[in-house]
Parts: structure tokens; sequence; C-alpha cells
């Protein structure tokens, strides 16, 4: 059992989309379909290849997934239902695109470090079965999409109001800058690995332009982003209130608050800071230097 314990929570939260009196057509169509993908995208790679690193194309095209099914299946207000579905493509096209050009350029051919990284938890945790974890984890990720990442798209997409809330301008804005400055981090990253290459050099730690202010600046705005799609459904989940049983409505306050959670854990934690550090140091001789002088997650000035 201690293998299926993670999916317990993601399955738990597309249950509760499936017993809400509005959003069960919906979640049960972008549940199905996530499986779907994930079966034949991460899941089947996975078992023919060993490697878990299918899961960063599987991953952004589902939410992809979520923004087109938002517009074909939701009855709410048409700008509303419009903005919602580009955010949701708009957040999973650029993370799949690069996913694709990794996969053009070879680098899908090794497992990628926090993927590795995994296989060292489960060997703590006592998994000694590497394939059904594999599988299982290639399962939660798309149980993710299918549940509380989805949650927020589904809410604002059933609004019907036309009058805009400040809530939605305000989570617009924070989604616009947290996606600029994801954008800006990672060409940031990219301009200084081809400087360094061109320069000869190896094993350099990236401590320019955003950089300097926190060791992982795309993952803090890549949780800024979820952020603010949780402000953003503030107003249309107060509207839910006449259309679903109190604890269905309390519940999908609940998953909306556990989508910025969950998505914290995992940059932190799970598949992001944590795990690409471990290797960084190992790699990169200056990198505790770097360490000790500026932030992890949360951008701040230099120690």
């Amino acid at each position: 059992m201690k293998y299926f314990y993670p999916l317990l929570p993601f399955l738990a939260g597309w249950g509760l989309l499936l017993a809400s009196d509005n959003l069960a057509t919906i979640g049960l169509v972008n549940g199905l379909l996530q499986l779907v993908l994930f079966a034949f995208v991460v899941c089947l790679p996975t078992w023919r290849t060993g490697r878990m690193s299918y899961v960063d194309i599987g991953w952004p095209w589902g939410l992809t997934l979520i923004g087109v099914i938002t517009y074909l299946y939701s009855d709410g207000n048409s700008v509303r239902v419009m903005v919602i579905s580009a955010v949701y493509a708009i957040i999973g096209a650029r993370m799949g695109i690069g996913a694709l050009q990794l996969l053009k350029m070879g680098h899908l051919k090794e497992e990628l470090p926090r993927y590795k990284y995994q296989q060292r938890r489960w060997e703590r945790d006592g998994k000694t079965n590497t394939p059904l974890a594999m599988q299982i984890e290639g399962i939660v990720q798309g149980l993710a999409n299918a549940s509380f990442l989805a949650i927020p798209a589904f809410v604002i997409g059933f609004n019907p109001s036309e009058s805009i809330s400040v809530f939605e301008i305000v989570g617009l804005l924070i989604w616009l800058g947290a996606f600029l400055m994801e954008s800006v981090s990672d060409a940031q990253k990219l301009k200084f690995l081809r400087a360094m290459k061109k320069a000869g050099k190896k094993n350099q730690v990236c401590n320019v332009g955003l950089w300097k202010y926190c060791r992982h600046p795309n993952y803090f705005a890549e949780w800024m982003v979820w952020n603010a799609l949780v402000i953003a459904s503030i107003p249309s989940w107060i509207h839910m209130f006449e259309f679903e049983s109190m604890a269905i409505w309390g519940l999908l306050a609940v998953g909306i608050l556990f989508a910025s959670r969950a998505m914290y854990v995992t940059l932190v934690f799970y598949t992001g800071a944590v795990p690409a550090e471990y290797y960084s140091v190992l790699k990169r001789p200056e990198y505790k230097a770097y360490q000790q002088t500026t932030n992890m997650f949360f951008p701040g000035p230099n120690k």
C-alpha cells in the first residue's frame, strides 16, 4: 500500500469535482482525458525506457488540455471563460514546448536529476519496486491535473457574471508579472550558460539578473502563477454558494487553496529546489557559497 498512498489526496480532489452539482461533467471529461494523455505520453514511455523524465512533457501539456476543456465545456461568461482558458493554455504551452525541445535535442535520453533524486527517496522509504513507483509517480501527476490544478479554471469558468471583480484584475496582473518573471529568469540562465560555454568555463553558478536575488526565481515565479489563479477564483467561488451544497462549496475552497500548497511543496521539496541543489552542490564548487549569500526560494537582498 505504501506505493499507492501518494494517489489518495488527488483521487479525493477528483472525487470532489465529480461530487459537484455543477462541475461533475467537466471534471469527468478532464480526468479521463488527462489519464489518456499520461498513459501514452508518460506511463508508456517510462515503462519502455525506465526513465520518468517524460513527466516534463505530459504535465505541462495537461495544463494546456485543461484550458481547452474549460473553453469547450464551461457555461460561464464568455470573456471570463476565454481569459482563463488562454491563461492555462499559455502556462502549459510555454513549458511543454521547452520540454519538446529537450526531447528533440536528446536531453531526455538520460534521466533528469530531479527524477534521479526521487529514486533516492524511494530507496529511503523502502520502495524497491522501481518500475511500479515510476508508474505511480506518472499517474499522480496526471491526477494532479485532473483534480486540484483544474479546480481554479473550472470554478472561474462557471461564473456567468458580466461584472469583473477587483480580485480577478489583481489575479490577472499577478499572473502576468509572474509569467514574465519566469520567462525572463529562464532566458537569463540560458544566456549565462551559452556565455560560459563560449568562454570554455564549466560548472559555473548562475548568479546574474534575477538569479542574484534568489537561487530559483523561475520556481518562485511558477508558484506565484498559481497564487494568481487562486486569487482570481475567489469571486467565482463566492458566486457558487447558491448553486452547491454547503459541504461541496466549502471543500472547493480547500481544493483551490491546496493548488497553491501542492505547487509550493512540489517546487521547493518534491521536484524543484531541493533535488536541484543536491546535484548542484556536487557539481559546482562555488554553489555552497551561493547558498550562503542568496535566498533559496523567496527573492530578497544578498545576505
